[in-house]
């Protein structure tokens, strides 16, 4: 089966945003089983989109179209689907309501402009929308599904989430399915090809392995069709973890420091950070995680090298001799803030972040990340390129995985000495 995605918006076109809302939806799509035959952005211009909806409709059974159901007069979406099927447009009065109340309810009278976004096209229905105002409007017939969506990406993937990929799973003709996403680290995807050498002789037409890279790791993601879909992707994962364990984190839609906290939790010990290069993204990072109070307690951001000294101990003499950049002034960072914050771990960052400040010795992307316990103290070296913020994502991604490595070599500390 195939599907397709239509993006309406002349402020798309013109790279006033950046369509984020495609990539989403065609991922979402290919997850579950199916072709993304297009992929099109259109103005807000009625005979575009007339045509982009004539096309996908005749090679896609599941079309989603998003953005073009707000209430002014550019958003014609409803109008343009309502003429291509010859449907009267009709007032959805519990719609309306909810519209109306969500004015009430900041004490405001509902503008007469947000009446056309309770008008729905005859044969469609109309899913309230919880984050907004905007419904969402689905069309299904048989194994045939046409779902309009407001573009607001916080709206749509609620709508696609909540409603519209259970109904994109429950359509006939859609294939037994199992699929599984592996995370990956500290590995590229070069590497990684090379390290699974072989695959290529597990992977067929019922078999698929993708490679999807981003800015902090690469994600290698594992499909099987058929029904003995559920036995085939066991045995593709096994095969892949007995070749590349080392660099696997989690799988699904775990993140690094979500994987990073689980294993501080369950070893009962604490977090402190020590942060120049990253400016207190690392602990960004960790902080962004529900329940992290259990094990991050503080961090410093000790941009100048003052504040290394005054606040981390960090020894004038280390930075004169071997620069503020540096295995030694890594080591003494985390050593001085583990000590200073009583925690069991101290982590740090200290780098040339760019596009200036290299040397021959130390190239912009030089970046030391040192790790202290109370039984030893060390730092990596990272050697990135001359980005300066993918530098810094790409720093706090490899702090958080020298931590990871530490905790899943390090024994559980005792119950009884937990202090949460």
């Amino acid at each position: 089966m195939k599907g397709a995605v239509i993006t309406v918006g002349d402020e798309i076109l013109i790279g006033q945003i950046v369509n984020t809302n495609a990539a989403w939806i065609g991922a979402q799509l290919t997850a579950l089983g199916l072709a993304v035959s297009d992929m099109i952005t259109v103005g807000d211009d009625a005979t575009a989109i007339t045509e982009a909806l004539t096309h996908c409709l005749s090679r896609a059974q599941v079309l989603i179209v998003t953005g073009g159901l707000g209430p002014t007069h550019d958003d014609i979406t409803r109008n343009v689907v309502a003429e291509l099927f010859e449907a009267d447009l009709q007032t959805d009065e519990s719609i309306l309501a909810r519209v109306r109340s969500r004015w009430e309810n900041r004490g405001l009278d509902m503008p007469n402009s947000n009446h056309t976004q309770a008008l729905v096209p005859e044969g469609f229905e109309a899913i309230p929308n919880e984050a907004g105002t905007a419904p969402a409007l689905i069309s299904q017939n048989g194994e045939r599904l046409l779902v309009l969506l407001p573009g607001v990406p916080f709206e749509m993937k609620k709508f696609m989430i909540e409603t519209v990929l259970p109904r994109v799973e429950g359509l006939p003709g859609m294939p037994e399915r199992a699929q599984k996403t592996l995370h990956t680290v500290g590995i590229g995807e070069s590497d990684l090809h090379d390290k699974l050498e072989g695959v290529s002789a597990l992977l067929d037409a019922q078999r698929s392995l993708a490679y999807l890279p981003n800015i902090s790791g690469l994600r290698l993601r594992l499909t099987t069709v058929g029904d003995d879909s559920e036995e085939r992707l066991v045995e593709l994962e096994e095969w892949i973890r007995s070749r590349a364990k080392e660099w696997i984190y989690g799988e699904g839609d775990t993140s690094l420091e979500e994987e990073v906290g689980k294993l501080l939790k369950t070893k009962g010990l604490t977090l402190s950070t020590a942060e120049s290069c990253t400016g207190g993204l690392v602990a960004h990072k960790m902080t962004n995680i529900a329940g992290s109070s259990h094990y991050m307690v503080g961090g410093v951001v000790a941009y100048s090298n003052s504040i290394k000294m005054g606040m981390l101990s960090v020894e004038e003499q280390a930075i004169s001799e071997h620069g503020a950049v540096s295995r030694q002034v890594a080591c003494q960072m985390a050593e001085g803030v583990r000590k200073r914050m009583n925690t069991d771990i101290g982590l740090s960052t200290t780098g040339i972040m760019g596009p200036g400040g290299g040397t021959v010795d130390k190239p912009v992307g030089t970046i030391w990340i040192g790790i202290s316990t109370s039984t030893s103290t060390s730092a990596v070296r990272l050697q990135l390129r001359q980005h300066r913020l993918r530098n810094k994502e790409r720093a706090a991604t490899g702090a958080l995985n020298v931590l990871r490595k530490v905790l899943s070599k390090k024994k559980n500390r005792p119950k009884q000495a937990f202090l949460h």
